[in-house]
């Protein structure tokens, strides 16, 4: 059984031409995609009216997703799909006690991740290496540079998808150091900014 599931995987792998880095058991479901597709709608709609950003490339990120499951997405535009997915940990001040459910904010010094789109910004080295700069587009996230809101990697945040919840950040996007690895190259090729959405 075995044998035939790689067999299928790798059949449809070479069939739709697409490059898979994720892991044959990471599986987004339905309502997942959904949601994605509903977010997209908006990001094109946005990268129409203002040029400046990316067209080929989007991150996504479903706070509604458990922290142990992949919730960070890269999304191709082009061809309309999810190319790559990823562990993503949320901030300590988004815990409500509350196992599933978050919630949200913009303010200095709580701590919580903050709704809506971001402009990933310039690199630079910080206490967990190299991270880029996150510009909120929203009044949900507006004080993301004055918050130093980053996009940054953290050795704790695992690679495989877990039973458990992850460990948080203090409010940043932060991702497992091999995810990272892979994101950076699609940053750093950019001649444009990529656009990252966080929703819930």
């Amino acid at each position: 059984m075995k044998i035939f599931t790689l067999f299928l995987f790798m059949t449809v792998g070479v069939f739709t031409g697409a490059k898979h880095y994720f892991k044959e058991e990471s599986t987004i479901t339905n309502v997942e995609i959904e949601r994605i597709n509903t977010r997209i709608v908006d990001i094109k709609n946005m990268i129409k009216n203002d040029q400046k950003y990316n067209s080929k490339i989007a991150f996504l990120i479903d706070m509604k997703v458990p922290s142990g499951k992949n919730r960070f997405f890269v999304y191709d535009l082009e061809k309309n799909e999810v190319i790559d997915q990823g562990l993503v940990a949320h901030g300590s001040g988004s815990e409500t006690g509350i196992r599933g459910i978050l919630k949200f904010s913009n303010m200095p010094n709580s701590n919580c991740t903050a709704l809506g789109r971001y402009s990933i910004g310039k690199t630079y080295k910080g206490i967990f290496g190299k991270a880029y700069r996150l510009a909120g587009l929203e009044e949900t996230n507006n004080n993301a540079l004055k918050r130093a809101i980053v996009l940054h990697s953290y050795s704790a945040v695992p690679y495989d998808e877990q039973d458990h919840y992850i460990s948080n950040s203090h409010g940043c996007p932060m991702v497992n150091e091999e995810f990272f690895k892979r994101i950076q190259k699609l940053i750093d090729g950019s001649k444009k900014n990529i656009l990252m959405d966080i929703y819930y």
